[in-house]
């Protein structure tokens, strides 16, 4: 999930917002506030607000901090943590590889519970030393916000809990089960399906709440149990294809056939000639022979129609010493992340001697796809 607002980055790892945060953020402040008035009715309404407002804000700061224990202990193990990105159900900590070891996924599931649960018990604390006696509620308002921050991140940590991948639950679960097994797959499988039937069981639960007159209650548990189906899908794909391409190389993948054109060819003639008969979205430019670059319709678009008889494919190509390339002994999944982040579909495979071949998305499918046909 991309943040399309960027807040900064915390220990060298990048802050964002989805839209969609803005949903959640809403929503929490006006229930808040109602908690607020429903159970301080001598709070003004401008110090009702700024609570909630106040509350909510620290909230999302304990998110943040919850993903950041998951993105220290992964920085730890040396796994690279591009971004934490802030939405609609929480926080994500986009972890560019998957932990090598059951001894790392174990850690990396654990930690956000751990974390979330030691804010909620702070906070808890801090309201007993104001003064706070239960189980009346807080009647100030610093004991009432650092009260409900306590319950709802020990909430936060139980339900992170729950053995469903891929919450932080199902991952400390994957990390038992590869530890007993010894086999990252089948974990894998393990830790999705209880994921998935939880889901359906809160889904199910949800629906019938509705109908029984619960309401809201009802469809947001109904939402958040449809959510956690579709990224346990989603993730337990994901790892499937990581675990099928795990000691691949790219020598092994790539194409050593590849479309090539001349870099004194305008790019009229390239258009007509080539990319329109073929259908082939990348080429390799050539000068007398030698690869010199790249270039695709990304590049002919920029230039103006009218102006393509007039261009050669060297005005525009770009240079392979400005491209980003592997070589033949690049793990495969990492030559898939890198697509994934330069939002690729292919690239040069380079070696000392120059071009070697090109590695593109459908090159991986196409061996995931035979690998699957033949159970491997």
């Amino acid at each position: 999930m991309k943040a399309q607002i960027k807040l900064g980055r915390i220990f060298g790892v990048e802050i964002g917002l989805h839209y969609s945060w803005f949903i959640i953020a809403l929503l929490i402040v006006f229930s808040l506030a109602g908690h607020f008035q429903q159970n301080n009715p001598g709070w003004s309404d401008s110090l009702r607000w700024s609570i909630a407002i106040i509350t909510a804000v620290l909230f999302f700061v304990s998110i943040v901090l919850h993903e950041l224990s998951h993105a220290m202990v992964a920085k730890f193990r040396g796994l690279p943590v591009r971004s934490i990105t802030l939405f609609a159900l929480g926080g994500v900590a986009l972890i560019e590889k998957e932990a090598a070891d059951a001894k790392t996924e174990f850690w990396m599931g654990i930690i956000g519970p751990i974390t979330s649960f030691a804010i909620g018990v702070v906070c808890l604390a801090l309201t007993v030393a104001l003064g706070w006696r239960p189980p009346d509620l807080p009647q100030t308002p610093l004991p009432a916000m650092l009260m409900w921050l306590g319950v709802i991140n020990i909430g936060l940590a139980i339900f992170n809990m729950i053995p469903g991948f891929p919450l932080d639950g199902g991952r400390v679960l994957r990390g038992i089960v590869w530890w007993i097994t010894g086999n990252a797959k089948r974990a894998t499988t393990i830790a999705a399906r209880v994921g998935q039937f939880i889901a359906f069981a809160m889904i199910i639960y949800g629906v019938m709440q509705f109908f029984q007159g619960t309401g809201f209650n009802g469809l947001w548990l109904a939402f958040i149990g449809w959510f956690l189906l579709s990224a346990s899908r989603e993730s337990y794909a994901q790892m499937v294809i990581s675990e099928g391409l795990r000691g691949l190389r790219v020598g092994d993948v790539m194409s050593r056939d590849f479309p090539v054109v001349d870099s004194y060819a305008n790019l009229q003639t390239f258009a007509d000639d080539h990319l329109t008969r073929t259908g082939r979205r990348f080429w390799v430019v050539t000068l007398n022979g030698q690869p010199e670059g790249i270039i695709t319709p990304n590049e002919i678009s920029a230039v103006p129609r009218n102006r393509w008889p007039y261009t050669t494919v060297a005005d525009v190509m770009r240079s392979l010493d400005a491209t980003r390339t592997v070589n033949p002994n690049t793990p495969v999944t990492e030559a898939l992340e890198v697509m994934a982040q330069q939002d690729l579909n292919q690239l040069p495979v380079v070696t000392e001697r120059g071009l070697a071949g090109l590695i593109s998305r459908a090159h991986i499918l196409q061996l995931i796809q035979t690998r699957a046909e033949l159970h491997l």
